[in-house]
């Protein structure tokens, strides 16, 4: 909550007294009400951080660093928030701005997301999903978001995931007497190789990823392990291919815990959408790079990408756009990662979405409402959106033994 806490200081600092805050989560929003009839504008930054033990800046206790620059998007966001405080600025626009930080767009932790889900704290793992969910974003008639990255650019997209947990259960012996247990260590371990042999039937336009972790392995070296745990994704490009091929991967993870009369729980939640971005809002970014970005090098990459981000949840409802912006360095998510250039990431990010808001929202808002009115979405309301990715939700132990011998296997 530091971080959501600091922000709503400085957004009161900027005369911002009206912030709808999340409350048993961290995150807020304000409007802007520019007093002129128009379309509402939803900005986002988000503000969470990685674990990433060996980056020098991680906090030597949780490992928590901020090695995906969201750091810089927050800068950014006050940097807006600012200017709009300039009654010259906010006297050249029409309709409304809603400045939003957002948390939790790494979807990391899901033992941690599924207790806060147990408890009814939250419904959804993504912030954005969430943050729909709870009717933060009912209103907002399109939305951008600037990510810090190495370079001025727009993807056509990125994929989407289910996220899983899956819990391998066996029966706990002395390691000396092994055929008492059932080892569930060795059932995680086939249940990975299944799915590796899988991996030639993903389809490539559907770019299926799939890529697991162990959280826990066992007990003590003496003993068959009882209960082995993992959590990973299942990314692809679409939802019907997100969905048609978690359910042959489940049936690899079940498999094998089925070959060893073992058992597996399988968890699977709804991650993150599909990002679109939306081709007049590609266009946006471009003309407002060509007003804000020095030397031009802004560029259009013709291809989605292999990482998911929940600005998905948004493209399906509005026109969304999720460009980058140069000024970090080093690997996404690596120890090296680094803000190398703070003007770049913070004040240049901050001109260029000043840029895409008068573009969109000059001339009474002439080209918001165009965009607006060739749009074509995917889901006609929020509540359709959230039903359709619900059906992703299914938790439970797949196998059932009956007591002839026989078995049923729920994938």
């Amino acid at each position: 909550m530091g971080t959501s806490l600091y922000l709503e200081e400085k957004f009161r600092e900027l005369g911002y007294e009206e912030l709808v805050k999340a409350g048993d989560i961290p995150g807020f929003y304000t409007v802007v009400d520019t007093g002129r009839p128009g379309p509402e504008v939803l900005i986002l930054a988000e503000m969470d951080s990685l674990i990433c033990p060996n980056h020098p800046e991680s906090d030597p206790q949780t490992g928590y660093v901020h090695a995906c620059g969201h750091h810089a998007q927050c800068a950014a966001l006050l940097g807006v928030a600012g200017a709009l405080k300039d009654p010259a600025v906010l006297g050249r626009l029409w309709g409304r701005i809603r400045l939003c930080a957002v948390p939790a767009e790494e979807l990391i932790e899901i033992e941690y997301r599924t207790e806060l889900k147990n408890k009814g704290i939250i419904r959804y793992y993504g912030g954005k999903g969430e943050f729909l969910c709870r009717g933060y974003f009912d209103g907002v008639d399109m939305a951008f978001m600037v990510h810090t990255s190495d370079q001025f650019a727009v993807r056509q997209g990125s994929v989407g995931c289910i996220a899983k947990s899956i819990t391998y259960k066996g029966r706990s012996a002395h390691g000396a007497a092994a055929w008492e247990g059932i080892n569930a260590l060795y059932a995680a371990s086939q249940g990975m190789s299944a799915v590796n042999a899988l991996r030639e039937t993903f389809m490539e336009e559907d770019m299926i990823r799939f890529h697991p972790i162990v959280t826990h392995g066992g007990e003590a070296v003496n003993a068959i392990p009882e209960k082995v745990t993992m959590e990973s994704y299942v990314r692809g490009s679409t939802f019907e291919a997100m969905i048609r091929e978690n359910r042959k991967i489940n049936r690899a993870l079940s498999g094998a815990a089925l070959s060893i009369g073992g058992n597996v729980e399988i968890n699977d939640f709804p991650g993150y959408a599909p990002l679109y971005n939306d081709r007049n809002m590609i266009n946006l970014v471009k003309a407002a790079a060509e007003i804000a970005l020095p030397h031009g090098g802004f560029r259009i990459h013709g291809y989605m990408n292999q990482g998911s981000i929940d600005m998905g949840e948004l493209c399906g409802l509005m026109p969304a756009v999720h460009p980058y912006v140069a000024g970090a360095a080093g690997i996404c998510h690596g120890d090296d990662y680094r803000i190398e250039d703070p003007y770049t990431a913070c004040v240049m990010s901050a001109k260029w979405q000043l840029a895409m808001l008068l573009l969109l929202l000059e001339n009474e808002a002439a080209l918001a409402k165009k965009i607006i009115s060739e749009f074509n979405p995917r889901f006609a309301t929020k509540e359709e959106y959230l039903k359709y990715v619900d059906q992703i939700n299914c938790h439970g132990d797949r196998i059932i033994y009956h007591e002839d011998g026989s078995a049923t296997v729920r994938v």
